[in-house]
């Protein structure tokens, strides 16, 4: 073998080698084996070492390694943490971009955000997460709705002087225009702010919804149906420094593993949507499934209020919109 062929097949081995050794932490904030976020991590894994065995990973569900699940990408962007179940969300205030995970009016379906993957949209998310030290590995997206204590949800104007938690600041900013008040805060204190009365209502996934028991705090959901506000994405996540760390085998296990995942997390959304009607209803909420009049005049806001001032606010913001509604077409 030439000296030249020689390294490089030792540069690759040891590559992998370095790869294979290393455990892969993976953090996030919900329940074991209960929320789909974790089974589906779990599966993901599984996938993952169907293809490769040498790689080793440890999950860390319920804030058991990271406390504060707003910071998580705090650990992958320095190489501390390899990777979490992450809503982009949570990083508006480091990437203003990321909000567009969440802007209302655009995708209203998982069918629609599946149509978005391996599109130039898709491509500008990932060129921007890698900018900012991270790599989104599975398009993960939640469906979610309002619940709220005293008073339903329906169209903009039902939401006048709620004190709202929205998850995202174009979302509370739309709900600021129409009178709302709004607490920003991650999803695990939605339950205690309820409790305490800090919080009249919110909007949140229906995952969630159900994991947190948020239904024994509210009396009405407007959740469900054909029409849905509220869409996140919450993928998991993986330092970057970690995924350029992988050998191009590894990565493409990575990425058929996240083939597998989506399509049983996207299963899973289903059910979800459908437990938390089920489990609200079954606790005295009154629940009902938003109109397509009322979702329409939800979009309208959105659209002159939320999406200008995503545009102005972000660099990058209008090219995001653009390709985003580029891909939905």
């Amino acid at each position: 073998m030439k000296i030249g062929a020689w390294l490089a097949a030792a540069a690759t081995f040891a590559l992998a080698a370095t790869a294979g050794a290393q455990e892969i932490k993976i953090s996030h904030q919900w329940r074991q084996n209960t929320d789909g976020r974790d089974q589906a991590t779990r599966l993901f894994v599984r996938e993952v070492n169907a293809r490769d065995p040498s790689l080793k990973f440890r999950i860390y569900p319920n804030r058991s390694l990271v406390s504060n699940p707003t910071s998580q990408i705090d650990g992958m962007q320095d190489g501390t943490l390899e990777m979490a179940v992450y809503p982009l969300v949570y990083a508006t205030g480091k990437v203003p971009e990321f909000s567009i995970t969440i802007m209302p009016g655009t995708v209203g379906s998982i069918d629609q955000a599946m149509k978005v993957k391996n599109t130039p949209f898709y491509d500008k998310l990932q060129e921007i997460c890698a900018q900012n030290g991270i790599r989104v590995i599975t398009w993960w997206w939640t469906p979610g709705g309002f619940a709220t204590k005293d008073r339903e949800i329906k169209g903009p104007d039902s939401v006048k002087g709620l004190r709202m938690r929205a998850a995202d600041p174009y979302f509370e900013l739309m709900l600021k225009d129409l009178g709302a008040s709004v607490q920003s805060m991650p999803s695990t204190e939605i339950y205690p702010a309820l409790q305490s009365g800090v919080l009249d209502g919110l909007l949140t996934s229906s995952e969630s919804f159900v994991s947190m028991k948020i239904f024994e705090q509210t009396k009405h959901a407007t959740a469900g149906g054909d029409y849905t506000l509220f869409m996140l994405l919450q993928p998991l996540v993986m330092s970057k420094q970690h995924w350029d760390k992988l050998t191009p085998a590894q990565q493409k296990a990575f990425d058929e593993a996240a083939v597998v995942s989506e399509k049983f997390f996207n299963g899973l959304q289903q059910e979800a949507s459908e437990k938390m009607v089920e489990t609200f209803k079954k606790n005295n909420n009154a629940v009902r499934s938003m109109t397509k009049a009322e979702y329409d005049a939800w979009v309208e806001i959105a659209r002159t209020k939320a999406w200008p001032a995503f545009a102005q606010n972000t660099k990058q913001g209008k090219e995001l919109l653009d390709l985003l509604q580029a891909a939905l077409k």
